[in-house]
């Protein structure tokens, strides 16, 4: 079980073929199966950002979802971003 100290926030940029092959439903499923707080957001570049607040651990296993869990589209590669949470997220959002 998670202790409230172990919150975390990360945000993620995924590169590659990821938009408009439903790639934000299936992060948006993997983070609410991980029971996760956020958002997967399509960027003007092509990108989709992630941002996703929980326990480290669980934010942990999103990342290695978007890195080698066979999302839809095509994955080159994942930058991450950790800070502290900030809090005022309901449920994960597709933007």
């Amino acid at each position: 079980m998670s202790r409230p100290d172990d919150s975390a926030r990360v945000t993620a940029w995924v590169h590659g073929a990821v938009q408009g092959v439903g790639f934000r439903w299936w992060t948006r499923s993997r983070a609410l199966e991980l029971e996760l707080v956020g958002s997967a957001t399509n960027l003007p570049d092509g990108r989709v950002q992630v941002v996703a607040e929980g326990s480290r651990e669980r934010c942990e296993r999103l990342l290695e979802a978007l890195r080698g869990g066979q999302p839809p589209g095509r994955v080159d590669h994942v930058a991450e971003l950790w800070a502290e949470p900030k809090g005022g997220l309901s449920g994960f959002v597709e933007r």
